[in-house]
Parts: C-alpha cells; sequence; structure tokens
C-alpha cells in the first residue's frame, strides 16, 4: 500500500487524495453506529437502546486518555517519519503499544468491576440498569481490541497511509451488520449479543490489520518490551493534555444540552436529530484536521516549514469550499432528512430552522479543525486544550445560553454561529502569532 512522504510533492494533491480515504472511513464508523442502533432498538426495543446509548456514552469518557494518547501517536509517530529516523520510529512504535496496552487492559479491569456503580452514579433509569451493565461489562473485558482497532488506523495514517485503515473499517462494518441479529436473535444472546457483535468485528478487524501490516512491513512493530523513561513521559506529557481535549469537549455538549433542555421535548426532539445530521456534516473538515495534523506532523519533523504554512492554507481553502457547498445543499434538503428522524411538526419546525442556520457557520468550525491540527502536529497539547476550553467554555455555552436568553430557541444556532466564528479567530491568533513553532520534541539529529 501506498505510503506518502508529505515531505515532497504537490502539497493540493496529496491533501485531496490522503483526505478522501479519511472521510470514506469516517463515514463508515458512523453507519456503524446506525446498523447498531438499528438493529438493537428494532429487536430490542427503547429501552435496550437507551442502555446502548448510555453504556457508550460511559464507554467514549473512560477512553478519553487513552483515545488522547492515541491522537499523540499521530503527532509523534509523523514527526518521526518526517525526522526520517527509522530507529526513533521503532522505539516510539514500541513504546506507544506498551503503554496504550498496560492502560488498556488497567481501565477494562476497573471498568468490568464497578460498571453498575458507574451507571448508578449516572442516574440511569432503573429499567436499564440491568442491561446497560451487562454491555459495559462486555465492553470493558474487549476494550484492548476496541482500542487496538482504532490505533492500528493511527500508526498508519501517521506513515502517509489513509487507504489500509479504510480496509479494516469496512470488514468491521459488514461484520457487525451481519452478526448483530444473528448474536441478538438467532443465538438469543439479547444485549449481550449486541456487544459481543462489536467486540468480534472490531477484534477481527484489528487482528487481520495487524496481520496484513506484519506482512506487508508497512510499519516496524517489534516484540514489546520496556520504553525508555524519556519515551513513556513525552508520550503521557501529550497524551494527558490530548485526552483532557477529548474530556473538555464532551462537558461542553452535555452543557450545551442543558440550554436546549430548557426549551422542552419538541426543542430537545428537533435538536437531537439536527445533532445526528451534524455528525455527518462535519466529517469532511474532521477528514481535513486529520489529514494536515498527519501531513504538518511529517514536514515539522524535517523541519520544513514553508511546507507547513502552505498545508495550512489549502486546508483552510478545501474546508470553506467544501463546508460552503455542504451549507447551500442543506438549505435544499433539511427538511426531508430532519424527516428521517422525527415527523412531530414542533420538533421538526425547529430542527429544519437550526440546521440551516447553523450549516453557514460550519465553515468556521472547520477553521478549528485545520488549524488545531497543525498546531496539534507541532506537539503542542496543551496549547490546544486551552483552545478548546476557550472554545467550549468561554464562548460556545456561554453565547448559547446569552443568546437563546435573547431571542428563544431560535437563539440557540445563533449563539453557537457565533462561537464558531469567534473560536476560529482564536485558533488562527495563536497559529499566527503563538509559540507553537518553538516547541521541540526530540533532539536534532
Amino acid at each position: 500500500m501506498k505510503q506518502y512522504d508529505f515531505t515532497n510533492g504537490n502539497i493540493m494533491k496529496q491533501m485531496l487524495f490522503f483526505s478522501a480515504p479519511l472521510l470514506l472511513t469516517n463515514l463508515l464508523q458512523v453507519s456503524y453506529q446506525f446498523i447498531d442502533s438499528l438493529w438493537v432498538g428494532n429487536l430490542l426495543g427503547a429501552n435496550a437502546l437507551g442502555a446502548v446509548a448510555v453504556s457508550s456514552t460511559v464507554i467514549f469518557t473512560v477512553l478519553s486518555f487513552i483515545i488522547g494518547i492515541n491522537n499523540a501517536a499521530l503527532t509523534i509517530l509523523s514527526q518521526q517519519k518526517g525526522r526520517e529516523d527509522e530507529s526513533g520510529l521503532k522505539k516510539y512504535l514500541n513504546a506507544f503499544v506498551v503503554i496504550l496496552t498496560t492502560l488498556s487492559l488497567l481501565l477494562g479491569f476497573i471498568g468490568f468491576l464497578f460498571a453498575e456503580n458507574i451507571l448508578r452514579w449516572m442516574s440511569t433509569p432503573e429499567a436499564m440498569v440491568q442491561d446497560a451493565t451487562i454491555y459495559l461489562q462486555i465492553n470493558f473485558l474487549g476494550i484492548l481490541l476496541l482500542f487496538g482497532y482504532n490505533f492500528i488506523a493511527t500508526v498508519l495514517r501517521a506513515l502517509g497511509d489513509s487507504k489500509t485503515p479504510l480496509y479494516f473499517v469496512i470488514i468491521a462494518v459488514i461484520l457487525n451488520t451481519v452478526l448483530d441479529p444473528l448474536f441478538i436473535y438467532v443465538f438469543n444472546l439479547g444485549i449481550a449479543g449486541a456487544a459481543y457483535a462489536t467486540l468480534v468485528a472490531q477484534g477481527v478487524a484489528f487482528v487481520a490489520g495487524l496481520i496484513f501490516i506484519l506482512k506487508k512491513k508497512l510499519a516496524p512493530f517489534t516484540i514489546p518490551f520496556v520504553p525508555k523513561k524519556e519515551e513513556a513521559w513525552l508520550i503521557l506529557k501529550l497524551g494527558i493534555p490530548s485526552g483532557l481535549q477529548m474530556t473538555v469537549i464532551a462537558a461542553g455538549v452535555m452543557a450545551i444540552m442543558s440550554v436546549v433542555n430548557s426549551f422542552g421535548e419538541g426543542v430537545v426532539a428537533g435538536f437531537g436529530a439536527a445533532q445526528r445530521l451534524d455528525s455527518i456534516i462535519m466529517l469532511p473538515a474532521m477528514a481535513l484536521g486529520t489529514a494536515v495534523n498527519s501531513m504538518a506532523g511529517q514536514n515539522i519533523g524535517a523541519g520544513k516549514w514553508n511546507r507547513v504554512r502552505q498545508i495550512s492554507i489549502y486546508g483552510i481553502v478545501y474546508n470553506f469550499a467544501i463546508m460552503l457547498l455542504i451549507a447551500i445543499l442543506i438549505v435544499f434538503v433539511a427538511e426531508w432528512s430532519i424527516n428521517l428522524f422525527i415527523q412531530e411538526t414542533e420538533a421538526v419546525s425547529f430542527g429544519v430552522k437550526y440546521l440551516i442556520t447553523i450549516a453557514f457557520f460550519y465553515p468556521f468550525l472547520g477553521i478549528n479543525f485545520i488549524l488545531n491540527g497543525v498546531v496539534r502536529a507541532s506537539g503542542a497539547m496543551f496549547q490546544v486544550l486551552v483552545l478548546n476550553i476557550i472554545s467550549f467554555w468561554i464562548l460556545r455555552y456561554p453565547l448559547t445560553y446569552l443568546f437563546s436568553n435573547w431571542w428563544g430557541e431560535d437563539g440557540i444556532a445563533y449563539g453557537m454561529g457565533v462561537s464558531f466564528v469567534i473560536s476560529s479567530v482564536f485558533a488562527y491568533a495563536y497559529y499566527r502569532y503563538g509559540k507553537w513553532k518553538k516547541v521541540k520534541l526530540f533532539q536534532v539529529n
């Protein structure tokens, strides 16, 4: 499989061809969750679907630090690739494997023991607790497989290969689609069957990916050994702030929901439907953010700062072109799209109005993905954490609350939209004037 050397060649072409498989991968992962919910909801009912939703929130929250360290891998390994330091690449790859395996097993053990306590602490409805506990415990037992599946993809992207991970995701989606009804209905395993289907699907994709990588020698994996102190320290130094970024985002989303909840069931239902579409609409900008992280990382490692600047510019141009086209399209398909999820008049009315309003602010949110991706590529994880705190807690939540007090439910979209614009200004200001370029992760060769 082709691995891009981003330190040379046409940047526009590389960005287009590297980000396209990332977008398809993200789309497949969204469809993965959609199919999972479809089978559980139809075969086991609303309570089981709610139990899966609650459990999934716990899994995501608990995994934030591990996922953050996974994101740190993209920065460290891409810089090593750009430095053409084969020895360093091997050592840091080994260090990630050891640290992530240890953390995964530790969190899996703790999560399994305290699953029910966590759910009760979250005030999970009593009718859902038993199912949610079963689903959560099985996922915690297989947490290493769930994480390994994503780690393989991150390693390959850091090395310039976004196509190979796409094939592994296809395997997982197909397996999950087949195994869900088989385990849930045919084998009569209920909600446990849904959890087993997820683990088997992602586990097979992980093992297949690992075998393929080793056979084709796509990444320099070695038999695990204890990493050096400085390697472990650098990974934790970057990984912990990166993990906290995700925690800040998750908490910020919950805070926004508290504002939405105050307007009643119709607005909540309409917002929920719009948010499902949001998760699809933002995929191109997210894919570009991941692409520029890998591309900028290699060039920072190689010391090619002019190419880093060009990557930033092309990323923003692509983002604006794509997200503006999507915004125009939304004007024509918003009502049809919302009706796919809900039919209640009040909910549909709010959902359509919200979606059309917020759509034209999406290009500014995309700027955050692009510029934060470049800054993250330098290793400035703490700085990106601060930018996320500003974005969610100083801008998005207060402005949404303020605008909704002024203009009622219509203010929700305007408050969030204005926060996107202002946070993009903060992102640009730090990109332009901040000291992220002075961050040095490794000694000069």
